[in-house]
């Protein structure tokens, strides 16, 4: 849960008196803010109590509902699971806003913690970056400019930025930035992704390419500037898709 109350707010468990219905809100916002894209593949059941503090069954019901709606659909045998079939349907205006306006005012202070953290981040790195740190960044620079699907650019801006994470030599810098993409991600560390926009996809990957410059040159206040910037783009991103629900008025 996104209460504020504490540094380990987001890690609590959900009220268990509609854990069902929150579990299924969180799992219909996470898609349409594009935590998880079409064709990809949820966290398992074990993987989605450990991350909701939730039982099994309890994931279990939730994600039946969301089948229900429509939105992901569920495969059978080795590579089975269920996989997002589309990231929004009717019910996902209600649920965004169940999930998202009463946390509204602790999600704009987590935007603006996570631009100063990031920012932190990067100017680390930028001081104590090695050389042999550089690659592992060049690697996903290029997988991000040459992605040709938002899952493909989704996966290489995360190995990015844990690469970045990484040049800081600091295995807790590296955790609290995770906790915070957990916290904006609604218990779930990956980055939102709308819908794989291309103009957010474009503004990303000239980030991106500004970053590793600046962290290649050793320039930490550079760095942090960049940094700071190049993350409000996952909280516009949320703040579209809060403004799509308010607009509609309906779910």
């Amino acid at each position: 849960m996104l209460r504020g109350d504490g540094p380990a707010a987001s890690l609590r468990p959900v009220r268990m008196t509609s854990a069902v219905d929150e579990v299924t809100d969180r799992l219909l916002t996470a898609i349409a803010v594009g935590d998880f894209l079409p064709g990809e593949r949820l966290p398992a059941e074990r993987e989605l109590t450990a991350l909701l503090h939730v039982s099994r069954p309890t994931v279990r019901e939730a994600v039946a509902r969301v089948h229900a709606l429509g939105v992901v659909e569920i495969r059978r045998g080795r590579n089975g699971g269920t996989f997002v079939r589309d990231s929004w349907t009717e019910s996902s205006g209600a649920a965004v806003r169940r999930t998202l306006l009463p946390r509204w005012e602790e999600f704009e202070q987590l935007f603006d913690l996570r631009g100063l953290v990031e920012g932190m981040v990067a100017a680390t790195a930028a001081r104590r970056r090695r050389p042999e740190d550089l690659e592992p960044m060049r690697e996903a620079l290029s997988a991000h400019l040459s992605a040709s699907t938002p899952r493909e650019e989704q996966a290489a801006d995360s190995a990015f930025h844990r690469a970045i994470c990484t040049a800081t030599r600091n295995p807790q810098i590296a955790q609290l930035s995770r906790d915070l993409l957990t916290r904006i991600s609604l218990g779930f560390p990956v980055e939102p992704w709308g819908k794989g926009e291309r103009s957010h996809h474009e503004r990303a990957g000239h980030g991106h390419t500004a970053l590793y410059e600046a962290i290649a040159a050793g320039e930490p206040e550079r760095a942090e500037e960049i940094a700071r910037e190049h993350f409000m783009i996952s909280a516009e991103m949320i703040r579209d898709v809060l403004a799509r629900v308010r607009a509609a008025g309906a779910p």
